[in-house]
């Protein structure tokens, strides 16, 4: 027999998917960010594939020859161009992304030609992201000049400029302090006629006007609502210095997903109270409700970014809780 109180769950049940898809419908999309520290081949191929499956957007990689704990002798970290265009290789649905690139130790010409070949590969699912660097110990461990921050944003500057170029125009000519470009061309270009740029960064001084100057999308990660809230403000400031519609960028934030304080403490270890701020926690409903504040933020797209260990449960948890698949 079913009585009121059964209709009385039921009514709670539908109204409870009803907030989900909600949710889901206020961002375009749901991504996942996969570091690339301290796990093989053979399992972020079978991650990626899941990923997929569980109905998400996107699925990124990152740029480091290190693991990002900022310890010298944790080096276990797979290459982030080859592990691009593998990712791009064994997915057919999901953009493929990279955030980001290292302007300092990736010459741009190199880069594009790299992403125009990734684009062919996903036909037409690569996004292409560029910063300007930070980790220094990989530098150094490797011999790699690590310049003032000045400068860093300066070679960003230049790279971003000639990566669009050789991406997007027949021939690239461009004279720079740090690169030089002669009737350059890169062939075959992408299947995308504007392959998505991204820069990535929250230095609102340099790093968000060049976002605002040449990018196609904006990244920040490990940020609360109201921090991002703060700087996609700046970047619309920035576009309106120069003259620059602020909806041609997209924005996405990238957040930590720890259902538990133990998950938080195993992926992020000494790091974990400096990222907790972008770190989705609690409950479900809670987690729902937080991704409601970076939409109401204006983030257009949410990343979880993960590391190892990584509990695919966790990602399945999440993807469950939104109804994506």
């Amino acid at each position: 027999m079913y009585g009121p109180e059964t209709n009385r769950c039921q009514h709670k049940a539908m109204a409870t998917r009803q907030s989900r898809r909600a949710t889901v419908r206020g961002v375009t999309v749901f991504g996942v960010h996969t570091g690339l520290q301290n796990i093989t081949m053979g399992e972020l191929r079978a991650l990626w594939r899941r990923i997929e499956d569980l109905g998400f957007g996107w699925i990124s990689i990152w740029d480091h020859f290190y693991a990002a704990t900022f310890q010298p002798d944790d080096a276990y970290c797979q290459e982030a161009v080859a592990a691009h265009a593998a990712l791009a290789a064994v997915t057919s649905k999901v953009r493929c992304g990279s955030l980001v690139y290292c302007a300092g130790y990736r010459h741009p010409a190199v880069l594009a030609k790299t992403m125009c070949t990734i684009d062919q590969i996903s036909d037409g699912r690569c996004d292409f992201g560029i910063g300007a660097g930070w980790a220094q110990l990989e530098y150094a461990a490797y011999g790699i000049p690590f310049p003032s921050i000045k400068d860093r944003m300066d070679i960003l500057e230049e790279a971003v400029q000639c990566a669009r170029g050789l991406l997007r125009d027949e021939v690239t000519n461009f004279s720079g302090q740090y690169f030089t470009l002669t009737n350059a061309r890169c062939e075959p270009k992408p299947v995308q006629p504007k392959l998505p740029i991204w820069i990535g960064g929250s230095g609102e001084k340099r790093t968000l006007k060049i976002a605002a100057t040449y990018a196609d999308a904006w990244n920040v990660p490990f940020v609360s609502p109201e921090t991002f809230a703060h700087k996609r403000s700046v970047l619309h400031q920035h576009c309106d210095t120069i003259g620059r519609d602020p909806a041609e960028i997209r924005c996405a934030v990238n957040v930590g997903i720890a259902w538990t304080e133990d998950s938080l403490q195993a992926q992020f270890g000494a790091l974990a109270n400096a990222v907790r701020p972008g770190v989705l926690a609690g409950s479900e409903q809670e987690v729902i409700d937080r991704i409601g504040e970076y939409i109401a933020a204006g983030a257009d797209q949410v990343n979880l970014a993960l590391r190892a260990p990584i509990v695919v449960e966790e990602v399945e948890r999440f993807a469950a809780a939104l109804d994506l698949s």
